[in-house]
């Protein structure tokens, strides 16, 4: 495979990474509104004492976005992609 090809394919994977996190964190974001809405009502009318008036908010939010954003959530989506390619391919 030449240099060129090689660059190309890493560019595509990257873009395809890209997408697959993007999407991810999109479905996290859905997944974990209730959480997000009340980290969002502790934190309204607050600068600096949101850090600990909201501190079991953010930690709740934040344990809420780890399930839906993490390695093993990211290599199952991109297991899933490839084995979708696969099958586009076989059409």
């Amino acid at each position: 495979m030449g240099y060129v090809q090689e660059a190309r394919e890493n560019h595509v994977k990257k873009k395809v990474e890209e997408a697959l996190r993007s999407k991810m964190k999109q479905k996290a974001l859905k997944e974990c509104s209730q959480y997000a809405q009340r980290y969002a009502e502790c934190a309204t009318g607050r600068t600096i004492s949101v850090v600990w008036k909201c501190q079991k908010q953010a930690k709740e939010l934040n344990e809420c976005l780890h399930q839906y954003t993490n390695e093993s959530v990211l290599e199952e989506m991109k297991k899933n992609y490839m084995l979708e390619q696969e099958g586009h391919g076989r059409n």
